[in-house]
């Protein structure tokens, strides 16, 4: 039994295809294939069912699939207690983060590698949650913060935050924060929103289905700088979090009302892969993260809830 035929049937049993593995580990489908049926023969039980459709976990599967994950685990415990804490930081990592956060902590964790470790190099790549996904395991990415989703068995996911989303309008709007605005109301409202299948505008349609609103959207755009350039010119109002409008409500450019019945949510979580070592550059990027969001809350900065790992 090897190191490699675990990870490949983690892989294989969340994305419940051979090709979709083989082309996230990039290895070549026989290969992983192979892998596959080797450890079956030396385990002597069948851990997949296949079908046209893909491959399905058995009983048998699903109890090694959980040893499986215990044993990624348990190397990286390993791998981490013998890290010398003590050396100078060198080396590379690449962060991924969704536009609205990266606009939030892309400069102090830049400032944060210049002063503490100068000859470490930083990537950080600003990408919608879906594509930061797919980086993430393809080893593209080392660590991101994704919008909350589905667990996926190769990742561990640590939660971070918890911020609620808000009306935004013009400056001369009726909005105001101290004045509550009925979800149910927006159906009456022209909406500026995200394209369907976007994170942001998932959350807002669950609500709108929960309430049986139709929300009457006018203009689709997922970035959101124009999004904010279209309220402010009077074309409509938005739903957003307010940490990535929070210079343009100091200065009076827009303003905003908190919703209700019900109230849109989003949930960020750190994700990294279970199954490939942590590096000591990853960890400290990870660290200054937290910390940044933590104190970014507690300013009001970047308004919401710090949530702890359990």
């Amino acid at each position: 039994m090897e190191i490699s035929q675990l990870r490949t049937i983690l892989h294989v049993a969340e994305l419940g295809s051979l090709s979709k593995a083989a082309d996230r580990l990039r290895i070549a489908q026989p290969a992983l294939s192979r892998q596959v049926r080797l450890l079956e023969d030396e385990l002597q039980v069948r851990l997949f069912d296949r079908h046209g459709r893909g491959m399905v976990v058995t009983e048998a599967g699903q109890a090694v699939l959980r040893h499986a994950q215990t044993i990624m685990t348990e190397l990286e415990l390993i791998r981490a207690s013998v890290l010398d804490e003590g050396m100078p930081m060198t080396g590379h990592v690449s962060i991924g983060m969704p536009p609205t956060v990266g606009d939030i902590l892309s400069i102090p964790l830049a400032e944060a590698f210049k002063t503490q470790h100068p000859d470490a190099t930083l990537r950080i790549i600003s990408a919608y949650s879906g594509f930061l996904l797919d980086w993430l395991h393809r080893g593209d990415v080392d660590i991101a913060i994704l919008f909350a989703g589905k667990p996926v068995r190769s990742l561990k996911a640590l939660p971070l935050l918890e911020e609620n989303l808000y009306l935004i309008g013009p400056a001369n709007s009726q909005l105001r924060p101290d004045r509550p605005t009925n979800f149910e109301t927006l159906a009456s409202m022209p909406l500026l929103l995200p394209s369907i299948g976007h994170g942001m505008r998932n959350i807002v349609e669950e609500c709108a289905k929960a309430c049986s609103v139709e929300l009457n959207v006018k203009v689709e755009a997922d970035n959101y700088s124009t999004l904010k350039n279209l309220v402010k010119t009077h074309h409509g109002l938005t739903i957003l979090p307010l940490a990535p409008i929070h210079d343009e409500i100091s200065k009076g450019e827009l303003t905003y009302a908190p919703l209700t019945d019900p109230m849109p949510v989003r949930k960020l979580v750190m994700s990294y892969p279970s199954d490939r070592p942590v590096s000591r550059l990853t960890k400290f990027a990870a660290r200054i993260l937290t910390e940044k969001t933590t104190q970014f809350v507690e300013n009001g900065i970047w308004p919401g809830r710090i949530v702890r790992p359990e």
